[in-house]
C-alpha cells in the first residue's frame, strides 16, 4: 500500500511538473503516451526493486547469522571442548581439574561479556597463544614474530586459526617442537606453522573435522583470509595463513 502510494505521489509530480512547464494542453498525443509509460514502468519497477532490495537484506542477515553460529562453533571446539578433553584426562587429579574448570570459566566470561585483558597486537596475542599450547600440550613452540600490527576482528581470527594449528601439531603429530613463523608486513600478515611428525593425508580429513575445516580454513574464509595446508605423512605438516590488512 505504501508502494503504491508512493508511485501516485510521484505520478502526480510529474504531471504536475510537465503542466506546469509546458501546460496541458500543449502536449501531443506521443507525448502523453510516452508520460503514461513512463508511469507504467514506474508502477511496475517500484514493487520490483523493493522487493529485491528486501531479499538482498534477508539473504545478508542470514549469512552474518550463519557466520556468527559458525564462531560460536568454532570458539567452543578451540576452548570449551578442548579444556573438557584435558580435564578427562586428568580426571584422577583434583586440583588440576579444578585450574582447567577456572582457566574456562574466564575465557568464556571475557569471550561472553567483553570482559577482555588478551594482547592488542597480533605479535603479544600469538606469543599468548603458543604460550598456551605449551602448557596445555606438553611441546616446545619456537615462535618467530616479524613485525606487528593492532589486533582488530580479522587479525583476531588469525590467531585463532594460528593457535589451533598449533595445537593440533602438539596434539597429533608426535613432535616435541612445532616452528612457528609469523611475518607482519604493512599490507599482508602471514603466519606459518610447522611441525615435524608424522603427518597426514590431508583429502582424508573429513568436512567433520571442526580441528582443520572449522577452526582453521572456514574460519579464514569468513574473515577473507586464506589457509592453506601441506602435509606429507612421515614428514611433517605446514600450515600457511593469509590475511591482507585493511
Amino acid at each position: 500500500m505504501q508502494a503504491l502510494l508512493g508511485i501516485a505521489l510521484i505520478a502526480g509530480g510529474i504531471v504536475l511538473t510537465i503542466s506546469r512547464g509546458f501546460g496541458i494542453r500543449a502536449l501531443t498525443t506521443p507525448q502523453w503516451t510516452g508520460v503514461i509509460l513512463f508511469v507504467v514502468l514506474l508502477a511496475v519497477a517500484a514493487p520490483w526493486a523493493f522487493r529485491t532490495r528486501t531479499a538482498l537484506t534477508v539473504a545478508r542477515e542470514q549469512e552474518l547469522l550463519a557466520n556468527a553460529r559458525a564462531d560460536v562453533a568454532s570458539h567452543l571446539h578451540d576452548s570449551v571442548l578442548q579444556t573438557l578433553a584435558l580435564i578427562q584426562r586428568q580426571a584422577d587429579d583434583p586440583r588440576a581439574v579444578a585450574a582447567l574448570a577456572r582457566k574456562q570459566e574466564r575465557e568464556l566470561r571475557q569471550w561472553l561479556y567483553g570482559e577482555s585483558h588478551e594482547a592488542d597486537t597480533i605479535k603479544t596475542a600469538l606469543e599468548a597463544a603458543a604460550a598456551e599450547v605449551e602448557d596445555d600440550g606438553g611441546v616446545t613452540v619456537d615462535l618467530v614474530v616479524v613485525g606487528d600490527h593492532e589486533l582488530d576482528v580479522r587479525m583476531d581470527a588469525l590467531v585463532r586459526a594460528s593457535r589451533e594449528a598449533m595445537l593440533n601439531a602438539a596434539k597429533h603429530s608426535g613432535a616435541d617442537r612445532v616452528d612457528v613463523y609469523a611475518e607482519i608486513l604493512d599490507d599482508v600478515a602471514e603466519v606459518y606453522v610447522r611441525d615435524r611428525g608424522q603427518g597426514f593425508e590431508v583429502g582424508s580429513v573429513s568436512d567433520d573435522r571442526m580441528g582443520v575445516r572449522g577452526s582453521i580454513v572456514d574460519r579464514m574464509a569468513r574473515h577473507d583470509g586464506t589457509a592453506r595446508i601441506r602435509s606429507v605423512p612421515g614428514e611433517g605438516t605446514e600450515v600457511w595463513l593469509r590475511m591482507e590488512l585493511e
